[in-house]
């Protein structure tokens, strides 16, 4: 692709090859501003999406006397994914390589830095975003970056098109860097193999591609290159870069509280306060009470069974299919419109506005200390955030962890001790009928099984949990326009599904209550619901529900009239309990059928006897 314009030529230019332009190339991690660059230096317009299809089709352009291409943003080049691998041969091909560092994360971006300078490729680096990294309180000194680094460093704005100028000046002064020496014998020797020191490097890491090309076995000493370059990237970051408090704007400022233990940690409990003040008292009992007794029970219940009973008379198979006490028409519906869809309206909403404004990426870093003791590292605060929506959604997005051993936990962490939006609108709707103390007893609890088993996990599952890398979005207010959509758009999304499994649900325990099989389970229950958790022995259809659906099952206990200390062990049982069908379908997908045996052997066992333990614990209080 030509550009559709040039810029001036600047003072001195590389050397020509028979004529050839000599080939500028752009490389760095995703979302730096390499397409802004592009643009800026070619007068050509590109797509700065990363999403596949886009910069993966290399884009060329010209600047004066060079040929600029544009490579994917990768965090490292190989041949561990498409992007890599097109990075990798392009970058490989350069006379020149301008690397884009994100002045706000250094700690992130130049490791890939380091990588192009083990390769042994002329470079600059183009340390970007020095104006929003300076406004967080971020100082960089570029000098001895320059030093340390050995190649020319230079600070840019490529939004606002400042230090263009000066990088491009400074292209001819581009060199290999200061390369990990104890690299070198390795390299030597690999090199008279492949012809190329940056070949020789890759075969090193692994790269079976390039490994292929000269009919060698790749070999194995990634890690290890890669645990010394992240501590040669640590070591950089502590010299060069240092934070300041003069300058800041209000939102760098309560970004680090945010960050800190002694300020964080009140930050969030005052923030979790806030989400039950809304979720579990205004929603769960202004908004549902409205909806529910008003709306439903009040109008919708009656004028349909007044339906139902024009054509089919009262305990008719018809009549308890649609309209019987757990018709699809009646307490199916009644339970979809007056209690899950304002409920889980209101925590996707909740969840929009956090995610939105930044704050969630902290809650990670935050979280990471903590979750460090039952295997995890903060990354893994995503998925159980996502399993608060869905414990299905959670388990696909443990995807995200570093290790087979940190999918494991997780898992196992959201199937038992992490309830769904829907089963905590349910319980915050239940729990507020009896106060606070016992709300926060739920929780409480809760938290503290969450932890004991997390531990346990993390003493017993072999393997070595990943470190923590996460970018740390700058804080902003809520766009309302984008809460609205992302909110509206899983509200959507998880009403159309949970519809189904409420519908199935609702006539398999009508069948159940029509062949007398519901009354044989009740009755066969009675020494563990009655005798060992102290409900009625109706809580059995309860837990055959909630392995339909976790809230379908803890909103079986709405018109069952249990006192605090009843609701409270019904609530904690029902919440161990096991997860839904739907659930259980993404764990055997994810981690296999002898994963998920073990798994309900424990939430099974687990639920019934904290519940029963539970139960005598307050009978004696």
């Amino acid at each position: 692709m030509s550009a559709a314009r040039c810029h001036g030529a600047p003072s001195r230019s590389l050397p020509r090859e028979g004529g050839r332009r000599p080939s500028l190339v752009l490389a760095g991690n995703p979302n730096v501003g390499k397409s802004v660059f592009f643009g800026a230096l070619t007068g050509t317009y590109v797509d700065v999406s990363n999403f596949p299809g886009t910069t993966v089709e290399i884009t060329r352009g010209r600047h004066a006397d060079y040929d600029i291409v544009d490579t994917p943003g990768v965090y490292g080049v190989g041949s561990f994914n498409d992007e890599e691998a097109v990075a990798r041969d392009v970058i490989l091909g350069a006379d020149v390589v301008v690397n884009i560092v994100d002045a706000v994360h250094p700690e992130r971006d130049l490791f890939l830095t380091l990588q192009l300078i083990d390769l042994g490729l002329p470079m600059v680096v183009a340390l970007n975003m020095v104006d929003e990294a300076r406004r967080q309180g971020v100082v960089i000194d570029r000098d001895l970056l320059e030093d340390l680094l050995g190649v020319p460093v230079v600070e840019t704005v490529a939004v606002e098109g400042r230090g263009l100028d000066e990088l491009i000046a400074r292209v001819t002064e581009a060199r290999p860097g200061h390369a990990d020496h104890t690299l070198e014998s390795d390299i030597v020797e690999m090199a008279v193999r492949t012809g190329s020191r940056a070949e020789a490097l890759l075969v090193l890491e692994g790269d079976e591609q390039v490994a292929a090309r000269h009919d060698l076995e790749p070999a194995d000493a990634r890690d290890v290159i890669y645990t010394r370059r992240r501590t040669r990237v640590d070591d950089i970051v502590g010299h060069v870069l240092t934070t300041t408090d003069e300058g800041v704007t209000f939102a760098t400022r309560l970004s680090r509280f945010m960050l800190r233990p002694a300020t964080g940690l009140p930050l969030l409990a005052v923030l979790l306060a806030a989400v039950y003040q809304v979720l579990g008292v205004w929603v769960a009992g202004d908004i549902v009470g409205l909806t529910e007794e008003t709306l439903m029970q009040g109008v919708w219940e009656p004028f349909v069974r007044g339906l139902v009973e024009r054509g089919f008379a009262d305990g008719t198979v018809v009549h308890t299919l649609l309209a019987g006490e757990f018709g699809v028409l009646t307490m199916t519906a009644t339970y979809l419109v007056g209690v899950i869809f304002p409920l889980v309206a209101g925590f996707y909403l909740l969840m929009a506005l956090l995610e939105d404004s930044g704050y969630l990426p902290r809650i990670a870093a935050l979280a990471d200390r903590a979750l460090t003791g039952m295997g995890l590292n903060g990354r893994a605060i995503i998925p159980l955030i996502l399993g608060l929506g869905c414990v299905t959604m959670g388990t696909l997005t443990t995807r995200i962890l570093g290790s087979k051993r940190e999918r494991f936990i997780a898992t196992a962490l959201m199937a038992i001790a992490v309830p769904c939006s829907a089963q905590i609108a349910v319980i915050a709707a239940l729990m507020a009928r009896v106060g606070g103390w016992y709300a926060a007893a739920y929780f409480g609890i809760l938290l503290a099984i969450f932890v004991a088993i997390g531990t346990m996990l993390n003493r017993l599952t072999p393997g070595v949990s990943t470190d923590l890398l996460i970018d740390l979005p700058p804080l902003r207010l809520p766009r309302i326009g984008n809460v609205v959509r992302k909110s509206s758009a899983k509200v959507w999304h998880f009403m159309r599904e949970v519809a189904l499994f409420f519908l199935a649900g609702a006539a398999f325990i009508s069948v159940l209550q029509l062949t007398g099989v519901l009354d044989a389970i009740q009755r066969a229950a009675v020494p563990l619901t009655v005798g060992w958790l102290g409900l009625p022995a109706e809580a059995a259809t309860a837990f055959v529900m909630g392995f339909v659906r976790r809230d379908f099952g803890a909103a079986g206990f709405f018109t069952m009239g249990l006192n605090a200390s009843q609701l409270l062990v019904a609530m904690v049982t029902i919440t161990l309990f096991v997860p839904c069908i739907a659930s259980i379908m993404v764990i055997v997908k994810e981690r296999g059928w002898g994963y998920l045996a073990g798994l309900l052997a424990g939430s099974v066992g687990g639920a019934f006897l904290i519940g029963g333990l539970l139960s005598r614990l307050l009978a004696v209080i």
